[in-house]
């Protein structure tokens, strides 16, 4: 690995507290400098504590206000990884309007008007911006209307931001269902016995990220669907 140095490109990762988000901090760490963000400078307690070296991102993507001061200092930007949002599932005879709207709010709207935002500091660096997608934006299944139908829109909104904007790089990353905290909630929804067998692992989607941010400028990344083996 090498050695921290200031000359580090810089990367902002959401939702970064805790799971998946936290795995592409670990990867991404000893490549570049890091914001680390999250709804509260309480929840990146654990990370930063790993991650002595990472600067703090604090702010609620959902409030336009805050996130407006939270990008305006920033005026160069390698990477940003787009990983915070929301799983609330459930039939469609059952979702509110109320569910319908956080849904797309955390997952789409906050996602379109960060990046609208960080847009003049990505293209002072030629960066790019990698969307932690899931199987659920390529594929709708029963119980999931709410949520797929947020990750078929963010799909799109990365196919747009990659024609509108030939300068960046824009990975829309397909992951199928991950051991995480997050799982373990919608595994005890379904009412069913957790085995992390079942999964991907956290780092293994990590590792793909860094991956696709690694990969030599004269290739453009668009998509990686990733599926765990079965065991």
């Amino acid at each position: 690995m090498a050695a921290p140095s200031e000359n580090r490109p810089l990367a902002l990762i959401t939702g970064a507290s805790r799971g998946l988000g936290a795995a592409i901090a670990r990867e991404l760490a000893w490549t570049h400098r890091l914001l680390l963000g999250a709804t509260s400078l309480d929840s990146l307690t654990d990370i930063r504590a790993e991650l002595p070296d990472a600067e703090p991102w604090p702010v609620d993507l959902t409030d336009d206000a805050a996130l407006a001061a939270a990008t305006r200092p920033i005026d160069s930007l390698d990477v940003l990884v787009h990983n915070a949002g929301v799983a609330e599932l459930g039939p469609i005879a059952e979702t509110s309007a109320e569910r319908w709207r956080k849904t797309f709010e955390a997952n789409v709207i906050a996602v379109a008007e960060a990046t609208r935002l960080l847009l003049p500091a990505l293209r002072a660096a030629k960066g790019h911006v990698v969307l932690i997608n899931s199987g659920a934006g390529l594929r709708a299944n029963a119980g999931w209307g709410a949520y797929a139908a947020s990750k078929f829109a963010l799909r799109a909104f990365a196919d747009a931001l990659r024609l509108e904007e030939p300068e960046l790089r824009v990975t829309s990353v397909h992951p199928g269902r991950i051991d995480t905290d997050m799982q373990r909630a919608i595994v005890a929804g379904e009412r069913r016995e957790y085995d992390p067998g079942e999964f991907l692992t956290a780092a293994t989607v990590a590792r793909t990220v860094r991956t696709a941010i690694e990969t030599p400028r004269d290739a453009h990344p668009t998509e990686i669907v990733l599926r765990p083996i079965p065991r």
